[in-house]
């Protein structure tokens, strides 16, 4: 257990990867889906431009979450991306004892500790498969943060092990911005409504390539949503991500997500394959997550060595309980992971300075 910043850099996202020196690289760091977003809802989006004129009306798009996931819309928020609700929890919460669950995305420490909290780290270990005990958690915590699937390390906690977590007077925060892209959403607690305290976000940046327009919302109890709406400003989110969460929502935006996890799982398949072949890494399973987290010897020179190959992969000792010898390489196609992986056997071959 940890409860001090330390040299992590929290700040630290996949984009940077891309964004160091202008190179032209096969972009393996950041989880966006490719070949997104498609043209319908390229279209929807567009269409909603000719109504910029007026303020921004959430109803519909509110009411589109409520129903993908069977909730009243009293029960939804929408925000500019998963991000902000985190900042939203960490300033209209005030959490005695806050537990963020590391490794994981770096964000709601982050937000956490920018808004004066202090936070409690519980570090799980790669012996135990970065699985949480729920025991790990201490008994006096009254704010929890974790995520599924967890982003790096692509595992899928169990429903019964997070819903474990709940209890009153505790609010645990479930971080599901990846979990449409687990076939069926198994283990989601989106549409539990009876875990006391329990907070789930969901993004639809990563499916849909939407990072750059932000749109995200949060799932909890009326008056937790009543509060994390003082906190946002007027108008939060700006009415073409309202019409990409209205047509994100619905039914057949919905299977087509459901089918694009399937491929997903498929080509994850085909990485661990050749990955396989490679006797200096080793993986992180089983792996639920559109990502991989690898160990492997001098990571760090390796990802340089990658990136004069061509491919940009995410640096992971930016994560709590990580160290120098893990990246986060994303799912991609094919043809892209057999070329990747062909240069990482080159990449990883004994480092001479």
């Amino acid at each position: 257990m940890s409860t001090h910043a330390d040299e992590h850099d929290l700040r630290h996202h996949g984009d940077a990867e891309v964004r160091d020196d202008g190179a032209d690289l096969v972009d393996l760091a950041v989880n966006v889906r490719t070949g997104t977003p498609p043209s319908w809802l390229l279209a929807r989006i567009t269409a909603s431009l000719a109504g910029l004129a007026a303020y921004p009306d959430g109803r519909a798009a509110r009411q589109a979450v409520a129903r993908r996931h069977r909730r009243p819309s009293e029960e939804v928020l929408l925000t500019a991306g998963a991000a902000e609700a985190f900042v939203l929890l960490a300033r209209a919460l005030a959490p005695r004892r806050a537990v963020v669950v590391h490794p994981q995305f770096t964000e709601p420490e982050a937000a956490l500790r920018d808004a004066g909290h202090p936070v409690h780290r519980v570090l799980l270990r790669y012996e135990s498969g970065f699985r949480l005990d729920p025991a790990d958690v201490p008994q006096d915590a009254d704010f929890v943060v974790i995520g599924n699937p967890t982003n790096p390390t692509s595992v899928l906690h169990p429903a019964r092990t997070l819903a474990g977590l709940a209890r009153p007077g505790r609010t645990v925060v479930v971080d599901e911005a990846f979990m449409d892209a687990v076939p069926g959403e198994r283990a989601s607690l989106a549409e539990r409504r009876d875990l006391p305290g329990v907070v789930v976000l969901r993004s639809l940046t990563k499916t849909w390539g939407l990072a750059g327009l932000r749109i995200g919302y949060v799932l909890a109890a009326p008056p937790t949503i009543a509060a994390l709406e003082r906190a946002q400003p007027l108008w939060p989110v700006a009415t073409p991500a309202l019409a990409a969460a209205e047509a994100c929502c619905a039914p057949p935006a919905v299977a087509e997500a459901a089918e694009a996890a399937r491929r997903i799982a498929q080509e994850r398949e085909h990485l661990l394959s050749r990955l396989a072949d490679l006797p200096a890494v080793e993986v992180v399973g089983p792996a639920e997550a559109p990502f991989l987290l690898l160990r492997l010897p001098q990571a760090a020179k390796v990802r340089e060595r990658l990136r004069e190959l061509g491919f940009a992969v995410r640096r992971a000792d930016t994560f709590p309980g990580l160290g120098p010898d893990w990246l986060r390489v994303a799912v991609r196609d094919r043809a892209t992971t057999d070329a990747f992986t062909t240069a990482l056997a080159r990449a990883a071959l004994p480092y001479n300075p």
